[in-house]
């Protein structure tokens, strides 16, 4: 494992991240990798701990992702679903964080739709004086960390797939592409893109990325570029990642139909031809396919990292869990 000077207590966003913080990340990621390509891919790490699962919204990947990973850790879990719980009956969020609490969790991973949970939970954890660490797995329309991490490992593992680091994507374009909005995907990636060097051009209808979000490159000049016409965006790009029209989120009418956004701003081979010959796409998941994204591109093999990210995606919530967990065992 790679020595660290590693010093955060939780993980709530990537906007104070630095850049030790970053290639800390996926070089521990890296050597989680490694593990999971053995025969017996586990490690004692968290021997004895618990990771509890607070999910308060719908998730597949990500819920999957953080109890397979604390598994490889030898953790024990438990989660939580809301609709089963006894916040149907009534009861506070911090109050059921204080009965996970007594349960002995170690690690609770946070998922809401409403921006700003993990950060109350955890400032309520610190203001009890426990030893509890909380990571963020997506509040509303605030943040995704762990994604955007798992993003960027899968991105740097292509240049240099034993010591992926930052600075391998100095000057790299990357288009982000769709409901910029509504995503906490794209807030994460755009911290952790421009941090690293890589010039990100937003791409999406006039409803679904505001001027607003021209706010975000004020640390890093030159670096955030947005468009409402897909086709610049994409010109001479290295990465693509498409995003998932939140239609769950939309409390307007944004946009006319899908089978004109598709037609506007669908990722098609054909519109590939203006980016990189060796262009690769990414997709958070789920997919709409035949919407942000064709079918066809999605499962095309020369293109599509998309397997590729849910398979970083556990090497990354291990590195995750092992950084902030590890400092008990």
């Amino acid at each position: 494992m790679p020595s660290t000077t590693w010093n955060r207590h939780h993980v709530l966003s990537l906007s104070d991240f630095t850049s030790d913080e970053y290639n800390t990340v996926l070089q521990t990621a890296a050597s989680f990798m490694e593990v999971l390509s053995r025969r017996t891919k586990k490690v004692p790490t968290l021997q004895g701990q618990v990771v509890a699962n607070l999910f308060f919204e719908p998730s597949t990947r990500t819920r999957s992702s953080f109890e397979l990973a604390a598994k490889r850790l030898s953790a024990d879990t438990l989660n939580f679903a809301s609709a089963t719980s006894s916040i149907t009956k009534g009861e506070t969020i911090l109050d059921t964080a204080k009965t996970y609490l007594a349960m002995g969790t170690d690690i609770m991973v946070i998922r809401h739709k409403e921006a700003g949970v993990p950060q109350a939970i955890a400032a309520e954890m610190d203001r009890l004086g426990v030893r509890v660490n909380v990571l963020n797995a997506g509040d509303g329309q605030h943040e995704h960390p762990s994604q955007a991490l798992l993003d960027l490992f899968t991105i740097c593992t292509l240049y240099d797939v034993d010591e992926p680091h930052i600075e391998l994507l100095k000057d790299k374009k990357i288009a982000i592409v769709g409901d910029i909005v509504h995503s906490r995907v794209a807030r994460s990636n755009i911290w952790s893109l421009t941090a690293s060097g890589a010039r990100v051009h937003l791409a999406g209808p006039p409803t679904l990325l505001p001027k607003s979000f021209a706010d975000y490159g004020e640390d890093q000049p030159g670096k955030l570029f947005l468009h409402w016409e897909v086709e610049p965006a994409l010109q001479d790009a290295d990465f693509v990642m498409t995003l998932r029209l939140q239609k769950e989120r939309m409390t307007a009418h944004l946009l006319p139909s899908l089978r004109e956004y598709h037609q506007m701003y669908g990722i098609t081979h054909s519109r590939l031809e203006l980016c990189k010959p060796d262009v690769k796409i990414l997709h958070p998941g789920p997919v709409n396919r035949g919407v942000e994204i064709s079918s066809e591109v999605m499962d095309d093999p020369k293109y599509s990292l998309i397997q590729n990210q849910v398979s970083s995606g556990v090497a990354i919530r291990m590195a995750l869990l092992y950084l902030i967990g590890s400092g008990k065992s």
